[in-house]
């Protein structure tokens, strides 16, 4: 198993749990704007170790779920700004370019130091 991308969430906005009912969450480095800090996961901005592709597994403290859809600026957007939104919804094709898409099936709870892994089998 290869690792592509790791890292831990450090803060958690006061309204970052706002959109897991909608089965998404918000990711967002320490330059977020101050009106989106509140809605997201704060992440350190790291480089990944290869390129994010669709069926290769994120986890989220261990519990896998497969990459669906990789939209056009999510490698970018994570290792310059750390900012990209994952949606669990299954879908197969991105529709928005910010966004990382992921199997569909419930997101286990998001805290101070969960990580967040991409590996390549």
């Amino acid at each position: 198993m290869k690792k592509i991308y790791e890292n831990k969430i450090k803060n958690v906005g006061p309204f970052a749990n706002t959109f897991l009912e909608e089965k998404m969450f918000i990711l967002f480095g320490n330059e977020a704007p101050q009106d989106l800090k509140d809605f997201c996961y704060n992440i350190d901005v790291v480089n990944t170790d290869g390129e994010i592709k669709e069926g290769q597994k994120l986890l989220i403290d261990n519990e896998a779920f497969e990459i669906t859809a990789v939209g056009n600026l999510v490698q970018r957007n994570l290792t310059t700004l750390g900012h990209i939104t994952l949606r669990f919804d299954g879908m197969k094709e991105a529709e928005l370019p910010g966004t990382l898409y992921l199997e569909s099936k419930e997101i286990p709870p998001i805290d101070l130091n969960t990580e967040l892994k991409i590996v390549s089998e």
